[in-house]
């Protein structure tokens, strides 16, 4: 390293913003993402033995895909070059291509290429960059935050690994503020500054697993605050909260909280009152609630009190689940509120939730020695002397295609487990089942 570039890093520890500053040189330091990354892991031995062959990072922001590939830039002996989506082209993969070509030819050195936002490529660019992946004259790094099955060639991700980056924990995002308040070479450790515990749960809490707005609202308490007559800069609950500019709810997503929100939520749907979802839906979002726990509620609500009244409830709950899982936020919110209020304001029905209980019930209290003979499978060889299907009427051989038969098992004859209510849909379903009941 020559002046210049020992004093542009020296710059870099003491300008650079907090999160870019307590990036971790090291698989060691690394926080998060013991998935893929702890210790035995597939991806932590290849790191280690600088063997890694083209991945794919695909996460959320802030959950470390660029950290990730800065710690493998250390650990490598192999030339690391990084471009990004949104600013390089096919000419900068060009010369990387090139590069990379010397690097083998001259100095019997691999090169890793790091593309930041790789999903931003256009299929030209990805085009480009294929045939160099697939012959090894560079191993890939890509970094995205879109899933890279939809938003990357096929052909590239089938010659990569595609590795998924989960949201950071709390407990993550506790350590990584506690080591940015205490460490001396890079974050506030020649400070006098003292934390409040319910600080760093708050930030830890309403950052959503994302450890750069995490540090960034720890940075802006820091420099925006002054020093006590002791000299030390004190961070509380306020002070975090007007950082992070998001106001403190008492949501507590492990305590009663959090399940006396949930449950008003699912009440205020089954009770078809959309206001009162929305409300519960736009708390559990302020919060920070996971987007995938709350559309599998809406599904589960759509079903268990919905049901047949209106089946298209189901079907907005599901797509509504897909959409989120592949959208995420801030757009989801639009994406949950379209299902909640469909299935607040559909009529409702428990039908059939109280018909597979009952029907349930009777399987683990009734002995039933088994299916009539006329309803068993006639196909397979043997059967004839056993007389299975001996009598079975076909009911599309019959007017209306229905034809009145015994289907339940002799133990349960007479027994009715689906009683449709009155309320939507199931109004013209109960009609039907009288008149086949009746019949």
């Amino acid at each position: 390293m020559d002046l210049f570039e020992y004093n542009m890093s020296q710059q870099f520890n003491t300008k650079a913003p907090l999160a870019a500053r307590m990036r971790p040189e090291s698989l060691e330091d690394y926080v998060g993402q013991e998935h893929i990354i702890g210790k035995g892991k597939m991806l932590y031995n290849v790191i280690k033995a600088d063997r890694l062959g083209s991945i794919i990072l695909y996460g959320p922001p802030g959950t470390g895909k660029t950290t990730l590939a800065k710690v493998i830039a250390n650990s490598t002996k192999r030339k690391f070059i990084q471009l990004n989506a949104t600013t390089s082209g096919i000419k900068d993969i060009k010369e990387t291509v090139q590069k990379a070509k010397e690097n083998a030819g001259m100095y019997n050195v691999g090169t890793i290429l790091f593309i930041d936002e790789i999903h931003r490529f256009n299929k030209a660019q990805q085009d480009a960059l294929l045939p160099h992946v697939e012959n090894g004259t560079v191993t890939l790094i890509g970094a995205t935050t879109e899933n890279p099955y939809f938003e990357v060639n096929r052909a590239l991700v089938s010659r990569s690994y595609v590795f998924e980056l989960k949201p950071l924990t709390q407990e993550n995002i506790k350590e990584l503020i506690l080591r940015a308040i205490t460490n001396k070479e890079k974050g506030f450790g020649n400070m006098n500054i003292n934390i409040s515990d319910e600080a760093v749960k708050f930030i830890a809490d309403i950052s959503n697993g994302d450890a750069r707005r995490a540090l960034n609202a720890v940075e802006l308490a820091v420099l925006s605050s002054e020093e006590d007559e002791n000299g030390a800069i004190n961070i509380n609950i306020d002070m975090a909260q007007e950082c992070i500019q998001q106001r403190a709810l008492n949501y507590d997503k492990d305590g009663d909280n959090h399940y006396d929100t949930i449950s008003a939520f699912i009440k205020s749907m089954r009770g078809s009152d959309p206001d009162a979802a929305l409300y519960y839906l736009a708390k559990m979002l302020y919060a920070g609630e996971d987007i995938k726990f709350i559309a599998r509620r809406i599904v589960i609500c759509a079903s268990e009190d919905v049901g047949n009244a209106d089946p298209h409830a189901l079907q907005v709950a599901v797509s509504a689940a897909e959409a989120v899982n592949m959208i995420g936020m801030p757009e989801s919110r639009i994406i949950l509120a379209q299902a909640v209020t469909y299935v607040a304001c559909a009529p409702k029905s428990n039908a059939s939730y109280m018909g597979i209980d009952a029907a349930l019930n009777d399987v683990k209290n009734i002995t039933v020695k088994g299916v009539p003979a006329h309803l068993r499978d006639s196909h397979y060889s043997g059967v004839a002397k056993l007389e299975h299907g001996v009598g079975y009427k076909y009911a599309h051989d019959y007017p209306g295609h229905y034809v009145k038969q015994q289907y339940l098992p002799d133990e349960l004859v007479g027994k009715i487990y689906y009683q449709p209510t009155e309320n939507g849909i199931e109004k013209k379903i109960s009609e039907s089942l009288r008149r086949l009941r009746g019949k």
